[in-house]
């Protein structure tokens, strides 16, 4: 039976602060060593770089034929990587997209996924994959003494802990990771440039980022969107490693259509479209008819806007489109690595060149030192052949004779176990005289290569020209040109609110108790339509549907509210208390109309006014803003509309009956205040609510005005108002008997 106590008394005990700390600490570094960070040598995450490496011992080169995914992933986690298939089959299928990685690792057959919907791939027993040209620069030296070798998991194989890439693949692919209390974010770019600003650096170690910059100008993405962020920007992200790339979708005409032919790295057309199409279901976008997906296989991205005429600013549409969807879009920067040194770092560009640089030049010296072992080992081998040819008699009668003839020829011609062997491996056909010309001519051009190898090796300077060869070899060979053009673009704003909503005529109709609603067309009768038990209306502003209504209370405060927004005037309306917060007790006097430079004339009951621009009404919360200073319980004057400021005259009608005519133009347009004096009124009377300001009427030239008492009505034509024109401010004349109480004023013909 087991002594449960003894086990326990040997067992290892800490603080458990202390064994959570460690923990934590142990699983940070292996996620940001083992899992999310790449390294600065090739540029791979651990996954990836046993993909490719897995792939090569099948022997998928970019020559051979296409194998089932789900083979290359069984090796992978079978032999290298002991995780999830699903989370290897996708770090495989990203190195295959196109429009994900700069240059492909991968070359793959089947659905590998779409630009937008990366993650759409199918399932890897359907898909048959091989690595593609460009995964030989991180392959071809892997067996030329280049990288150390390390056990896998469980100890039966080996693998390589790095890949000797020629070139800087953490630049020309880029990486994205987020580990534990780090990230990484780096974008791809061109092979030229790169490839450039690597020899310059060896030509030059002492030049600065900004020369570097003008061999690599920016990051150049796998699709065509420009890259707009400008080039003092740029130069800070490569000087500090830490950034935002802004990219921009392209677009050309084509007739009247506008069609986006390249969209920002990593951005779905599909999503393009819907937020569109949110907008033009929201009436934010009038001017767009239609818009169609014409993307296919040979054309990835065609995306065709159909403005409803030719008289559609394009310019001023794809710059809204910029500002609201994923046309434009911004990509965050971290240069984030694991170095040489196995520490990450932010790195930029220069030190993140040069330490690649560094790893490279010694990557080739041990691969000319791997190749001089080599051709050393080679020249000893062939030196014994040499001897054995020279004594060929002597040496077959030894082997003839001797039951053990290695170690007599070792003596006898002072041979080396490695010459013995290979002298007693020979073929007979071998030994003809033309094998001795022939080692004799291999022992030349081994010598020469010797001899060559040495130099290099000796000489850092010869050895810094053979990577410098090597870089321009390559970058000729799977370079191409750059793809995202950097270009200067100015700011993309989104279009006003106003200029958005079409404008149609509209009527919007105010109630007694503060409903509102808006109508279609400016031929409708409000009083004709239809208002709750109780309510009854109360006036009307006729306008454009993309324009700011105004609303005035009975405190003289302003509120607006954009027209396209109100109720349809089909039902009765909604209460502006829904919207809007007026003081307790206020209610609304009347709804203003037009053009932002619309003039109206503001007045209070206490017979002040002035005249107004309608934007300087314009409100931007819910509370409104003060406007009319009225005094207590004068209230306030439906507000009347200007037409003409030069020639209209103000009608002014009190509460006994008085009515006063004086041209607009002796009115001063104010944003806010009390006003000037309209019309005479005595405190006294106005406190004790026998006398106000009752109607207000703007009256342009050549029209009548229509005084309605009761169910009476009368016309005052341009010869009858001639008795009631005077200066402003004076009480009036008194109006017809039967006339005086005015309930309401009207301008006709």
């Amino acid at each position: 039976m087991i002594n449960t106590l003894s086990l326990f008394d040997r067992a290892e005990r800490k603080p458990l602060h202390e064994f959570t700390e460690r923990a934590y600490l142990d699983y940070s570094m292996y996620v940001i060593l083992d899992r999310a960070l790449p390294h600065i040598a090739d540029g791979l995450k651990p996954v990836q770089r046993r993909i490719i490496y897995a792939m090569s011992e099948l022997g998928l080169a970019a020559g051979a034929k296409h194998k089932k995914s789900a083979r290359t992933v069984g090796d992978v986690i079978g032999k290298f990587h002991p995780h999830g298939d699903a989370a290897c089959y996708e770090a495989m299928v990203l190195m295959a997209q196109d429009f994900s990685y700069r240059y492909p690792l991968i070359d793959g057959q089947g659905n590998w996924g779409s630009m937008d919907d990366p993650k759409s791939f199918a399932a890897m027993r359907y898909t048959e994959s091989r690595l593609t040209a460009y995964s030989q620069l991180l392959l071809d030296e892997l067996g030329e003494g280049t990288t150390e070798w390390i056990p896998n998991f469980d100890g039966t194989l080996t693998e390589p802990r790095l890949l000797p890439a020629r070139l800087p693949n953490v630049l020309l692919n880029g990486a994205t990771g987020i580990a534990v209390g780090m990230a990484t974010d780096i974008p791809p770019h061109n092979l030229r440039e790169v490839a450039a600003a690597c020899v310059h650096l060896l030509e030059h170690p002492g030049t600065s980022v900004r020369e570097l910059c003008k061999h690599v100008k920016g990051p150049d993405f796998p699709t065509r969107a420009e890259i707009i962020t400008p080039r003092n920007e740029l130069r800070k992200m490569y000087e500090t490693g830490n950034g935002m790339v802004r990219m921009r979708a392209v677009y050309e005409k084509e007739g009247d259509d506008i069609v986006i032919t390249a969209l920002p790295y990593q951005t779905s057309g599909a999503r393009v479209l819907e937020q569109i199409a949110a907008q033009m279901r929201e009436k934010k976008l009038p001017m767009i008819e239609d818009l169609r997906d014409e993307s296919d296989h040979e054309t990835p991205t065609r995306l065709v806007l159909v403005p409803r005429s030719g008289r559609v600013d394009a310019g001023a549409l794809m710059a809204h489109l910029f500002a609201t969807t994923d046309l434009e879009k911004s990509c965050r920067v971290n240069l984030n690595v694991i170095g040489t040194n196995g520490l990450p770092q932010v790195k930029d560009l220069k030190s993140l060149l040069a330490e690649w640089l560094e790893w490279r030049l010694q990557t080739v010296r041990r691969r000319l030192q791997h190749r001089l072992e080599k051709v050393a080992a080679r020249l000893h081998i062939l030196d014994g052949l040499l001897i054995a040819h020279l004594n060929i008699e002597q040496v077959i009668a030894i082997i003839r004779r001797e039951d053990e003839p290695r170690p007599v020829l070792m003596k006898r011609f002072k041979l080396s176990a490695e010459q013995a062997d290979a002298i007693l491996d020979l073929k007979l056909r071998n030994l003809a005289r033309i094998e001795e010309i022939k080692i004799r001519g291999e022992q030349k051009d081994l010598k020469s290569e010797q001899a060559d190898l040495k130099k290099i090796l000796e000489s850092r300077a010869r050895l810094k020209t053979l990577v410098r060869q090597e870089i321009e070899t390559d970058a000729e060979k799977y370079g191409d040109a750059r793809r995202s053009p950097i270009v200067q673009r100015g700011e993309a704003q989104a279009l006003d609110e106003s200029e958005l909503v079409p404008a149609e005529p509209v009527t919007v109709v105010l109630s007694q108790k503060g409903w509102v609603r808006a109508a279609r067309g400016h031929d409708i009768n409000p009083g004709e339509l239809g208002y709750r038990t109780g309510d009854g209306y109360l006036g009307h502003a006729r306008g454009r549907s993309n324009q700011t209504a105004v609303f005035i209370d009975s405190t003289g405060r302003c509120y607006s509210l954009p027209a396209h927004s109100l109720p349809s005037a089909r039902g009765l309306g909604e209460p502006l208390s829904g919207r809007l917060t007026p003081p307790e007790g206020a209610s609304f006097s009347g709804v203003m109309l037009g053009a932002p430079d619309a003039l109206y004339v503001l007045a209070s009951g206490a017979g002040y006014g002035f005249v107004a621009r309608l934007e300087a009404l314009y409100a931007k919360n819910k509370a409104g803003k003060a406007v009319l200073r009225a005094p207590a319980g004068a209230g306030v004057i439906r507000p009347v509309e200007v037409q003409a400021a030069d020639t209209d005259e103000i009608a002014v009608v009190s509460k006994e009956g008085r009515l006063t005519l004086f041209p607009v133009k002796e009115l001063p347009v104010l944003n806010k205040g009390k006003g000037l004096k309209l019309i005479s009124i005595k405190p006294e009377a106005l406190a004790a609510g026998e006398d106000g300001l009752a109607a207000l009427a703007v009256i342009p030239t050549g029209k009548s005005l229509k005084l309605h008492s009761g169910q009476r009505w009368v016309t005052l034509k341009s010869a009858d108002l001639a008795a009631f024109r005077g200066p402003r401010g004076r009480r009036g004349n008194k109006l017809p008997r039967g006339y005086r109480r005015v309930d309401g004023v009207e301008i006709c013909d």
